[in-house]
Parts: C-alpha cells; structure tokens; sequence
C-alpha cells in the first residue's frame, strides 16, 4: 500500500509571510513626506508594495523604511525583477525566512544588518 499524498499546501497568505504593513499616509508620516511622494517611491520601484483587503488598499511593507534597508531595496528588487520574478514573488522572497543566511531571519533581515552584497548573490542565483 503506498503512503497517502502530502495534502497540497498552498502558501501563506502574502500578508502573512510580511507581517507588519503600512498604508501609504502612514508611510508618508513615518518619512515625513507627501502622499504623492510616496506614490513616486513606489512608482519609481524604490519601495514595492501590494494591495491588500477587501478594499485592495496599497500597503508597503514596514520593514522597508529601516533606514539601513532602504538603500538597497531597489537594486534588490531589480536583480529578482530582471530574473523575471513578480512584485509578490519578490515580497515572498525578501520575507521567507532563509536558515543559511548570515543572520537569523529572511532576506530583508539581512538587508537591515548590512548582508547587502550576500542578499544579493542570492538574488541573482534565485533568479537566474
């Protein structure tokens, strides 16, 4: 008799694997810009951001205003985005908790204590 199939697990909910977001006045008020400085943050793919809820709101993800983050989430997510990855497929990624990294936690978490050129390779292997 063979062993039953695992049972198909989906994955967790994008706002799950985040965890803590931010609306786009909440993260114009925490930098101390206007709303539409913010819109351009996101346009210009400096900060990513997805739409959550029955309303579909923008929220950016909290983690991203770290201020040793920021600076290297656009090239980050220009590495995964030339490899073809999408916006949420990038957030799983930067969120997903990675035992090999140098510091415990997920790739973003590495980002924050300066693994940028560690993250990064890994970037480009994952999306190559």
């Amino acid at each position: 008799m063979a062993p039953p199939e695992p049972a198909d697990q989906s994955p967790a909910p994008l706002e799950e694997v985040v965890g803590e977001w931010l609306t786009v006045p909440d993260v114009a008020e925490r930098l101390g810009v206007p709303l539409s400085a913010v819109r351009r943050l996101i346009e210009d793919r400096e900060l990513l951001a997805a739409r959550l809820g029955e309303r579909r709101v923008v929220h950016v993800p909290a983690k991203f205003l770290d201020e040793r983050a920021m600076p290297h989430l656009r090239g980050t997510f220009t590495v995964l985005g030339d490899g073809g990855m999408g916006d949420e497929d990038i957030l799983r990624w930067l969120f997903t908790p990675d035992p090999t990294l140098p510091v415990e936690g997920a790739p973003i978490d590495a980002l924050t204590a300066g693994f940028k050129t560690e993250v990064r390779r890994r970037a480009m292997e994952q999306a190559f």
